[in-house]
């Protein structure tokens, strides 16, 4: 599958998983505005888009963490993909809840997860990077090689990138924030001159002088 950046930002815009609107900005839970909305859980409810992701998925795992030995999604918009990816590659699947069980047997790391295993993460989207890289942090510590991660999109965050760093964890993701802007220009969504806009918005979230142009 060749330009699967491109791809899976046409894939993305087109069931609108990802949304720009930089005139009428979403509200964070943190209160910051943003001119993008993404739910990469719509790619389940589109066959033909949810095909791209998963075989996208299944080849950069094969391109990049050859020696992977379980995919361990995240929780819980990882889990499908994880479970999809695996089944498409043959290869065992667990998940790491947000916290441990208060029952049972106090479960965080959900199916077989052997000490020593190679593992690569699967998740859906990464901003600043603080929940994937504490299921890495769980992972790490009940003894898995945690090869990287693989994720759908990336808003290329400089928190992001700075907290993957140094957590020593590596990160590809299928498309990211720059390539949908342009792609999202090109197919009409946004204007050409809203990209600077966006990409100031990335660069800076918590400056909102963007959203005046």
């Amino acid at each position: 599958m060749n330009n699967i950046d491109r791809i899976i930002a046409k894939d993305l815009l087109s069931i609108k998983a990802v949304f720009f609107r930089p005139d009428e900005p979403f509200t964070w839970a943190s209160g910051i505005k943003s001119p993008v909305y993404c739910d990469n859980r719509l790619t389940l409810t589109a066959p033909k888009v949810r095909c791209d992701v998963e075989n996208a998925l299944a080849q950069t795992i094969r391109e990049n963490y050859p020696d992977a030995e379980v995919l361990m999604g995240t929780s819980t918009a990882g889990i499908a993909h994880a479970a999809i990816t695996a089944h498409i590659l043959d290869m065992p699947m667990g998940y790491v809840r947000s916290g441990a069980k208060d029952h049972g047997r106090g479960n965080q790391i959900e199916g077989k997860l052997e000490p020593g295993s190679k593992v690569v993460v699967v998740e859906d989207l990464i901003s600043t990077g603080g929940s994937v890289i504490e299921v890495v942090e769980v992972l790490r510590e009940a003894g898995a090689e945690v090869l990287g991660i693989v994720s759908i999109f990336t808003y290329g965050m400089k928190k992001g990138i700075e907290r993957l760093a140094a957590a020593n964890v590596k990160n590809i993701s299928l498309t990211n924030f720059d390539v949908i802007a342009e792609v999202a220009a090109e197919e009409k969504y946004i204007a050409n001159e809203d990209i600077a806009r966006l990409i100031a918005f990335r660069n800076n979230p918590s400056d909102e002088s963007w959203i005046n142009g």
